[in-house]
């Protein structure tokens, strides 16, 4: 397996994969409950540059030629810059009144969204996408990263406590409470 910095040509196999860790975070974002509209709206801004769920902030796991495995990140910094053009065409085309919280902030990169091809989980492939980036940004580059994890996630939390992540407090996105877990270099 390969994990390499995604390429604008990856975006319509990053949607679906993302999607998998924000379904309903995006639904929220649209106002709907609509797979296919969800999928569509991350693929838009997949594609594009300068916003959050950008190629740019996105590194792919490969295998055999396929994109198997998928995160999202960014430094917590950029978060009010990247969110403004997903902020606009939400307004624009879903929800005027939209307005959501930061889930992020500077001093952290922030690990947005991980996911793993279905038809690959199991296989130790979202451990392997830590590791990598703990490896990058924590040790090569002695960053703090940073995430949220749903409290009724007790397998996601598991995993990252394990790989060296620590409980820093609690945020609200889109009105879900979720906890803030964060790994730096020691």
């Amino acid at each position: 397996m390969n994990i390499r910095k995604a390429e604008i040509s990856d975006s319509k196999y990053i949607a679906p994969i993302l999607l998998l860790a924000m379904e309903d975070i995006i639904y929220k974002f649209i106002a709907k409950k609509d797979y296919a509209a969800a999928k569509d709206f991350l693929e838009y801004f997949a594609s594009r540059e300068n916003n959050q769920y950008s190629y740019q902030n996105c590194f792919v796991a490969e295998e055999n030629n396929e994109i198997i495995g998928a995160v999202n990140i960014y430094n917590g910094s950029d978060i009010e810059a990247l969110r403004a053009p997903i902020v606009d065409y939400v307004r624009k085309n879903y929800n005027p009144e939209f307005n959501p919280e930061f889930e992020t902030r500077a001093g952290e990169f922030y690990i947005d969204s991980l996911g793993v091809n279905p038809n690959h989980q199991g296989k130790g492939i979202g451990s392997k996408i830590l590791r990598f980036l703990i490896d990058e940004f924590v040790h090569k580059n002695q960053q703090t990263l940073g995430l949220l994890v749903e409290e009724d996630n007790p397998l996601a939390k598991s995993l990252y406590l394990k790989l060296g992540f620590e409980i820093v407090g609690e945020k609200t996105l889109v009105g879900k409470k979720l906890e803030h877990l964060q790994i730096s270099h020691k």
